[in-house]
Order: structure tokens, then C-alpha cells, then sequence
């Protein structure tokens, strides 16, 4: 006989999230090693001591966690997501009635206090040195590598590499043009290379336009990697333009920032040829006196 579903007869639930999320899930496996609780005390300087009670920052901190290892690179659609999904609400600690974040609330932070506390660099390196004291980083073995970044820059919207001077942006530029111009003297942005582009875009000129790919050249930024070998635990990440010379700078940088934050330096370090430029080179073996694993750039 088919089945018919009965309307619920009951007025109230007796309902526990912590029996809906199985045991063996990635996020309650994660919560076991997460420590947030030095996030507030972190961000406090950045918030008003007077107003409203802002949105508890560990929320968008466990939020941003999500989306990152459940790969939901949209902010709306993480949004969405939490507040649908129970294992979820779980972890951000909402309940079943927590009020869920609008999406606009991760790019005020992202851009205002989360950029000038450097709080994702702060929780970056916790998880880092939890990994150190869990035994998972060996430190010996180094690898250094960069991914392409595609940039939110409009080709049609760009001008000649020739035509474009700093001179010419106007006070009331946007934040990218603004954070380029703050880095105009660093190695991995503005420094990074003299040799002037075939295009530039008016909205974000430190993306660098590159056919590195292969295929049809596109604006992007290069997102450089040093992982430890051991377990393929990543120790530092720096961004810079997609330019050779700007991810050896990083390279350098990444090198330089490990040892100092963490005590570590390894015995040798593997990467392509596009840091196997003489000046790398000597400056591994007799500066750092790392054995490189590089092949000699031509």
C-alpha cells in the first residue's frame, strides 16, 4: 500500500544539534585543533568602545574557515550555506536560531580591521605552529612555488603600458590603485620589475598582464607557496605580481619571515627554474647556506 506523509502533530522538538553532525565529519574533526580564543582580545583596539555590539568576529572567523576547506569561494553563497546547513551552524556555534552574517560584513572587515590588525596572517601562523607541535613539520626540506591568480581587472578597461603614469590617478582612486601605490617600493609589487607592461589596468595596476598559461593573456597576481616536504604543510604564503623576478623576491621573503617567526631553516629548498637565476643561486648557498634543488636558469 503507498505511503502518504501525515502532518507533524507536534507543537515543539526536542532537537540537539551536537547528535546531528557525525562523528567522523571534517569540521568536527577541525574543531578539535581549533583555538579562537585569542581572536577578540586580538581585534579589540580595532573596534569602538561605544555603539552597538558588533557581529562576534570568531563567527566570521569560523565562517571564513569554511568556506575556505569546503571550497565555497563565494561570500553570499557561504552565507547562505551556514544558514542552511546544520554541521555548519554547528561549528560557527549558531544554534538553530542564530542570526546568520549578511554577506557585506566579511568585505567591511576584510578591507577595515581583519586588514589592519593582520589577524588572517595572526591565525595563519597559529595554525602553522600548531602543526610544528603536533611533529607534522620536519623542517629540512623546503619548496618554493607561485599560482596564478586570476585579477578582477577588465582588459577593455586598460591602457598602453606607455600611456599610464602614476601622475595621472586622481585623488579619489579606488583601494586597489591606493594599496599599489603604498607598494610602489616593494620587491614583490611596484620594485619587482622595470620592464613596462604591454597593458595596465586603471583599476588595479599592480595586476600584471601575463600569457604565462599558454592560452590568452589575462591580468593576474601570483599567490607564492613555501611548504615543508615532510607532510605538504604550508609555512608562509606571499602575494606579489606575476612577474619572475617579483616570486623570487617573495621567495626570499618567505625564507627570511620563517626563520624568523618560526626558528626554522631548512637544509635545502626544491623549486623550478624560474628561480635557478644566478643572484638566487649565491644567495641560498652562501648567504643562507640552503643547497638549492633548482635547475639553472639558461
Amino acid at each position: 500500500m503507498m505511503g502518504t506523509q501525515a502532518a507533524p502533530e507536534q507543537l515543539f522538538y526536542d532537537f540537539c544539534l551536537e547528535d546531528h553532525v557525525p562523528d567522523d565529519h571534517l569540521l568536527r574533526r577541525i574543531d578539535r585543533f581549533l583555538d579562537l580564543s585569542d581572536v577578540r582580545q586580538k581585534l579589540k583596539p580595532f573596534y569602538c568602545s561605544i555603539g552597538r555590539p558588533s557581529i562576534d568576529p570568531e563567527l566570521m572567523i569560523r565562517m571564513l574557515i569554511i568556506g575556505y576547506c569546503l571550497a565555497i569561494r563565494s561570500e553570499r553563497r557561504l552565507c547562505e550555506e551556514v544558514h542552511l546547513n546544520l554541521a555548519y551552524r554547528w561549528f560557527c556555534r549558531l544554534g538553530l536560531d542564530g542570526q546568520v552574517p549578511d554577506h557585506s560584513t566579511f568585505s567591511r572587515n576584510r578591507h577595515g580591521r581583519f586588514r589592519q590588525s593582520n589577524i588572517l596572517r595572526h591565525l595563519f601562523e597559529m595554525v602553522v605552529r600548531r602543526c610544528m607541535a603536533e611533529g607534522l613539520v620536519g623542517g629540512e626540506g623546503f619548496a618554493v612555488d607561485a599560482s596564478l591568480i586570476e585579477a578582477d581587472a577588465n582588459k577593455q578597461r586598460s591602457v598602453p603600458g606607455q600611456e599610464w603614469s602614476v601622475a595621472d590617478i586622481p585623488a579619489n582612486a579606488c583601494q586597489a590603485v591606493k594599496d599599489y601605490l603604498a607598494t610602489l617600493d616593494d620587491a614583490a609589487f611596484g620594485a619587482a620589475s622595470d620592464v613596462v607592461p604591454k597593458f595596465i589596468s586603471s583599476s588595479d595596476p599592480a595586476a600584471q598582464w601575463t600569457g604565462a598559461l599558454r592560452g590568452p593573456a589575462f591580468f593576474a597576481y601570483a599567490n607564492n607557496y613555501l611548504i615543508d616536504t615532510a607532510n605538504a604543510v604550508i609555512l608562509d604564503v606571499e602575494a606579489s605580481r606575476a612577474v619572475r623576478r617579483a616570486e623570487v623576491g617573495a621567495a626570499r621573503a618567505m625564507l627570511d619571515r620563517v626563520a624568523d617567526r618560526f626558528g626554522v631553516k631548512p637544509a635545502r629548498l626544491a623549486g623550478d627554474s624560474a628561480y635557478g637565476a644566478a643572484p638566487m643561486l649565491a644567495w641560498l648557498v652562501n648567504e643562507k647556506q640552503i643547497a638549492p634543488h633548482i635547475p639553472v636558469l639558461d
